[in-house]
């Protein structure tokens, strides 16, 4: 299996375009020892050749053009991306399906049932693609059990119903339903796994389970404490209550990494601006990696 970072930022990537924050602020001055990252997606290739992409970001056309094996040239007209799954609805993780339209036949979007009713209603992407290339929708099962998806070879998934926020414009949003968001797990032919989950806001048992029997483990890092937002003045909402996990505290995201067997690969993914683990000489990003757990960067790529 590989697995590439496309993305590694929260919604609104880093720098924010409109936000003067330490971090941003410190980035675009060079105060601060940071590095810029676009809006958190992956991709995963059992043989190296054919591609998942796993949520489609407004900058998918950059991370594209940053991440060649995605564009392998067969043809005049050829991507290496064979499907696309998505984890929720949230127009960070699927607006980049408007920037796929040129694909020459309908675009397999693999996602739950949930979700697929946001796209169509609250949403409309799947209309608005209708008159472009199309999408063909497939349902993911959320009973844990395994999958595979046409074109991408010498890989299995596994998803799980996670605890989270639906989208804004879903209907159920302040009532999630199962579906809403999920974690996946990924196994080559090998037996070798990933368990990836960009929105977490709470670790429920089998999430907990799916994650202890992953040999790497990508989860969500948005922010570093529960008051960040309120504290800087720009939200009157926990972290907790817009659906994600702060990595401080004695509940928190770095406690629970902490339990997970020694021998298990951790990274944060989906990074909020604010965070300070972005700054690379912060106590906080220290203490990361005192705890073993890494902060994911754009373009890397992991062999599990």
């Amino acid at each position: 299996m590989k697995l590439r970072i496309l993305g590694s930022a929260a919604g609104g990537g880093f720098p924010q375009w409109n936000c003067n924050c330490r971090n941003c602020h410190g980035l675009r001055t060079g105060t601060v020892r940071a590095t810029a990252r676009t809006q958190s997606s992956i991709a995963v290739s059992g043989n190296g050749r054919d591609w998942l992409l796993v949520n489609a970001s407004p900058d998918i056309l950059a991370q594209l053009r940053a991440n060649p094996p995605l564009q392998p040239a067969r043809s005049l007209r050829d991507t290496g991306i064979a499907a696309v799954v998505l984890m929720d609805g949230q127009v960070d993780h699927v607006t980049g399906l408007a920037m796929l339209r040129e694909h020459r036949r309908p675009l397999p979007v693999w996602c739950t049932d949930a979700v697929a009713a946001d796209l169509r209603l609250g949403y409309p992407l799947f209309e608005v693609l209708g008159h472009f290339c199309g999408v063909e929708q497939r349902s993911i099962p959320l009973d844990g059990s395994r999958f595979a998806i046409p074109g991408v070879d010498g890989l299995t998934l596994a998803a799980v119903p996670v605890a989270s926020k639906a989208a804004p414009y879903s209907p159920h949003r302040d009532a999630p339903e199962p579906g809403d968001n999920i974690g996946l797990t990924f196994v080559d032919d090998a037996g070798r796994s990933v368990f990836y989950a960009p929105g977490l806001a709470a670790i429920e048992p089998r999430t907990w389970d799916a994650m202890c029997r992953a040999d790497v483990v990508i989860v969500d890092g948005t922010f570093w404490r529960d008051e960040e937002m309120i504290d800087l003045g720009i939200s009157t909402r926990r972290a907790r209550a817009i659906g994600h996990l702060p990595q401080a505290g004695a509940d928190g995201m770095i406690a629970w990494l902490d339990r997970l067997p020694a021998t298990t690969r951790k990274l944060l993914i989906h990074v909020n601006n604010t965070n300070p683990i972005l700054d690379e000489d912060s106590a906080e990003r220290a203490e990361l990696a005192r705890h073993g757990i890494a902060v994911a960067e754009d373009n890397q790529e992991l062999v599990p």
